[in-house]
């Protein structure tokens, strides 16, 4: 689950990344804040194209796609708007930085799914923080958090894209909740998500309450309490909601309590769905998922090695300290003993 640590270990990294950028291209985040898609295309060591937004991939927050090559490679939805290939260019340059540095890889260290949900948040913060600087989104967002409306005034008082505002604009929520941008279709074409699980872009949220109502409105706006839809159209938690028109799109800010909007929110009641607690029986990993179980041990895969319950469990050896049956990693070089026993 993306929690407030996540997120604060996301823009912290996302500071990094802007330091070792500097360090070894002085000047290029100004560059790249006048037209990062145009300047990363004069980088030697990178290809950067447009392509399909079908061949863009889905493993990204954004419509885009990094390739590590060789070559590196940095691929972008040719549909997309300036503003919006220059937050996705400059998202995939945050993959390109993290995933060529030991310095920032070290962070990934102490992620229980191996740094991929830090990794793509701090892509995202990197981002943001170029394209809107601290100053211009202090002057829109003030220290109650964001409306809808505060936020579509910061994106039409910069030059930055809808998502770039949309990152900058979770950072300020005052409680968990998401910044959705929805397209006329009712679905994600982009969600920034802080101490609630992600939403996935693309998913379909045209009929939730709030949101069904702001698209019936020909103003786009609407609040009240709703629930957002997760995967296999499982409902999260009761949350706050507001929506505002946003350049032909419809942006949403949810939150659990202290809406900006309200003199008085109390916390809403977590309604929603709660992540199963599991230990693999194959590595001995403790995880949490949301997973879809496996239909025949009811067990979700394991994030580290990927297997579910019923999987057979291969090369077990017993321990003949505690009598149990382990996978060969659990036993050093040499010892008939597991290394809970040795």
């Amino acid at each position: 689950m993306v929690n407030y640590v996540l997120a604060a270990t996301a823009r912290h990294q996302a500071t990094v990344m802007l330091a070792e950028l500097e360090t070894h291209t002085p000047g290029a985040a100004q560059r790249l804040a006048r037209s990062a898609f145009t300047e990363l295309q004069t980088w030697p060591e990178l290809t950067v194209d447009l392509v399909p937004e079908s061949q863009a991939g889905s493993r990204c927050s954004v419509a885009g796609a990094y390739d590590v090559g060789p070559p590196a490679r940095i691929s972008v939805a040719e549909a997309a708007s300036p503003a919006r290939r220059d937050f996705t260019a400059l998202h995939e340059l945050g993959h390109h930085l993290q995933k060529n540095s030991f310095d920032l890889m070290t962070a990934f260290e102490s992620q229980s799914d191996g740094g991929l949900q830090l990794e793509d948040a701090a892509c995202d913060a990197f981002a943001a923080e170029i394209l809107l600087p601290t100053p211009l989104v202090d002057h829109h967002l003030d220290a109650a958090g964001p409306t809808a409306d505060t936020v579509a005034d910061l994106w039409r008082a910069g030059a930055a894209s809808r998502m770039a505002v949309c990152v900058r604009a979770v950072q300020h929520l005052p409680a968990p909740g998401h910044i959705l941008l929805l397209d006329d279709g009712g679905r994600i074409a982009f969600a920034a998500s802080h101490g609630l699980p992600p939403l996935r872009r693309g998913s379909f949220q045209g009929d939730i309450p709030v949101i069904d109502r702001a698209r019936a409105s020909s103003r786009g706006r609407a609040q009240g309490r709703t629930q957002v839809r997760y995967r296999d159209g499982i409902l999260g938690r009761e949350l706050h909601a507001q929506t505002a028109p946003m350049g032909g799109y419809l942006v949403a800010v949810l939150v659990t309590d202290s809406a900006p909007w309200r003199r008085f929110t109390p916390p809403t009641k977590d309604t929603g769905p709660q992540a199963g607690d599991y230990l693999c029986a194959h590595c001995d990993e403790e995880y949490r998922s949301f997973d879809p179980a496996c239909s025949a041990c009811r067990v979700p895969h394991c994030p580290e090695c990927g297997r579910c319950a019923c999987t057979p469990r291969v090369n077990e050896r017993l321990c003949p300290g505690c009598f149990i049956k382990h996978p060969p990693a659990m036993f050093a070089d040499g010892s008939d003993r597991c290394l809970n026993c040795s």
